[in-house]
C-alpha cells in the first residue's frame, strides 16, 4: 500500500504548484524582490542602502517561514487552503519583526509592509493554480465497510469491475480488512505495482473529517497508545511560560471582569466545578461565572442534566453570554495550567458527573484523558459545545484524532482557529 500525507491524499499533491521549491521561488521573486524594485523605481541608491537590504532579507526569511507553516497546517482536515495563509504569514512576518526590533537592525517599514502584502497575494495565487491543477479521483473497491465514506464530502466513484482506473491522479480506496475476492486482491496488487495509491478507507475518513474512527483500541489505530512524550514535556514548559508572560498583563482586566460578574448577578465571581482531568484524576476547574447560581440537587439524573449547558440555556446571564462567546470566561483556568491540571490546548475536561456517565456508555472514553485537558481543543474548533450522547461520540473521534496527531503544528492550527472563533463567534456555544 502506497502512503501519502493527508494533504496529498485529499488534495492530490501531484501539481507542480504544490512543490515547496516552486512556491518559494515564485513568492521570493514576485513577492519580496520585484515589488520593492518597482516601488522605488529608478532610485538605485536605495537598493545599496543597508536598511533596504536588511528589509528584503528579513522579508525573504519571513516568507519562507510563512510558506512552511502554511503547508504544515494545511495537512489537517477542515483547513481551508487559502484561509490558513493570512494567519501563518502574520505570525512569520511578526516573529521576524520582533527579532529585528530585539537586535535593533535597521529596517524599512515600507518595504516590510509592501513585501508582506505582495507575498500573501502571490502565495494565494500559486495555491489557486495548485487547486485548479489537482486531478485526484477516488475509486472505491466494493465490499466491507467502504460505504462509510459516503458522507465524508468527497467525490468517490465505485469500481464496477476489478479493472485498474487509467485516469491520471486516480486513488483507490478499499476496506483492506474485508474478505475481498481474488480478482479484487489482484487489482490492489497491480495498482501498487503501477504506482497508483491504495488507501484503507479509515485513512481517507480520517484525512477528510479530522476524526479517528475507533472500534477497538489497538496499536494499528494509533501507532502507539502513548502520545509523543517529548512533545508533552515541552508543551508543559510552553504552557507555563505563556501563563507567566500573560498573567502580569491580564491581572487588572481580570479583576475588572470579576467585579462586573459580581455586579451582574448575585453569587461569586468565579465558578468552580469538579471535572475529569489528566489520567482520569478529578480536579476543580476555575472559570468566571456565566450562569445564575442554583442549589446542587441530590438526584444524580437531575445533577447530570444541570451539568449540561444548552445553546440557549436560560440560566446564562447577559454578561455571561458575552464572556462565553469571547471565551473570556476561560481565562481563570490559567491557574489550573500552572497547577498542572490543564494545558492551553487539549480535549475539554467534562464535569465529573457527565464524565462518569460517558465512561459507562462509550467504549474507550477514558483514553481521551491520556493528555492534559485544554482551554480549547480540536473538537471545540470543529464541533463546538455538545451534550447529547451521539454528539459526544463524534467529539470523542475528534479527541482521538488530536491524540494521534499530537504535535506543535496541530496546536498552532487550533490556536489560529480558536482566535477565529473568538473574533467571529462561530462555533462558540
Amino acid at each position: 500500500m502506497l502512503m501519502a500525507a493527508p494533504s496529498e491524499l485529499i488534495q492530490g499533491g501531484r501539481s507542480i504548484y504544490r512543490s515547496f521549491l516552486v512556491q518559494v521561488l515564485a513568492c521570493v521573486a514576485f513577492g519580496t524582490v520585484l515589488p520593492p524594485f518597482l516601488y522605488f523605481g529608478a532610485r538605485v541608491a536605495a537598493f545599496q542602502n543597508v536598511t533596504f537590504q536588511n528589509s528584503v532579507i528579513a522579508s525573504i526569511v519571513a516568507l519562507v517561514a510563512g510558506i512552511f507553516f502554511a503547508r504544515r497546517v494545511n495537512i489537517y482536515p477542515g483547513v481551508k487552503q487559502l484561509g490558513a495563509v493570512l494567519p501563518t504569514f502574520i505570525a512569520s512576518f511578526g516573529a521576524v519583526a520582533l527579532v529585528i526590533l530585539a537586535f535593533r537592525f535597521d529596517y524599512s517599514n515600507q518595504v516590510l509592509l509592501l513585501n508582506f502584502v505582495c507575498s500573501v497575494v502571490v502565495y494565494i495565487g500559486v495555491m489557486s493554480l495548485a487547486t485548479k491543477a489537482d486531478s485526484s479521483i477516488f475509486y472505491a473497491v466494493p465490499g466491507g465497510r467502504i460505504q462509510r465514506l459516503k458522507d465524508v464530502r468527497l467525490t468517490v466513484r465505485e469500481l464496477a469491475s476489478p479493472s485498474l482506473p487509467m485516469h491520471e491522479g486516480a486513488i483507490i480506496v478499499a476496506d483492506l480488512h474485508a474478505d475481498l475476492s481474488d480478482d479484487w486482491e489482484r487489482l490492489l496488487a497491480t495498482a501498487a505495482l503501477e504506482g497508483v495509491p491504495v488507501f484503507h478507507f479509515k485513512q481517507v475518513y480520517e484525512a477528510a473529517t479530522g476524526k479517528v474512527w475507533v472500534e477497538h483500541l489497538s496499536e494499528n489505530s494509533f501507532g502507539s497508545l502513548l502520545p509523543n512524550m517529548t512533545f508533552m514535556r515541552l508543551k508543559r514548559l510552553f504552557d507555563i511560560a505563556i501563563v507567566l508572560v500573560l498573567l502580569p498583563l491580564l491581572v487588572l482586566p481580570l479583576l475588572v471582569v470579576a467585579l462586573l460578574v459580581k455586579l451582574d448577578s448575585p453569587g461569586p465571581a468565579l465558578f468552580r466545578q469538579e471535572r475529569v482531568g489528566f489520567r482520569g484524576r478529578p480536579f476543580k476547574v476555575c472559570k468566571f461565572r456565566t450562569m445564575r447560581c442554583e442549589e446542587l440537587s441530590e438526584d444524580m439524573e437531575e445533577r447530570r442534566a444541570k451539568a449540561m449547558t444548552g445553546e440557549n440555556d436560560p440560566r446564562i446571564t447577559k454578561l455571561g453570554a458575552f464572556l462565553r462567546r469571547t471565551r473570556i470566561d476561560e481565562l481563570p483556568q490559567m491557574l489550573n495550567i500552572l497547577l498542572g491540571h490543564m494545558s492551553w490546548i487539549g480535549p475539554r475536561p467534562e464535569a465529573l458527573d457527565l464524565g462518569n456517565w460517558y465512561q459507562k456508555e462509550i467504549p474507550f472514553y477514558d483514553y481521551r484523558h491520556i493528555v492534559r485537558p485544554g482551554i480549547t481543543g480540536w473538537a471545540q474548533v470543529n464541533q463546538g459545545h455538545v451534550t447529547e450522547l451521539e454528539d459526544i461520540d463524534h467529539k470523542l473521534q475528534y479527541d482521538f484524532y488530536y491524540i494521534k496527531n499530537f504535535s506543535y503544528w496541530l496546536d498552532f492550527l487550533i490556536m489560529m482557529r480558536t482566535a477565529q472563533v473568538v473574533f467571529t463567534g462561530h462555533g462558540a456555544k
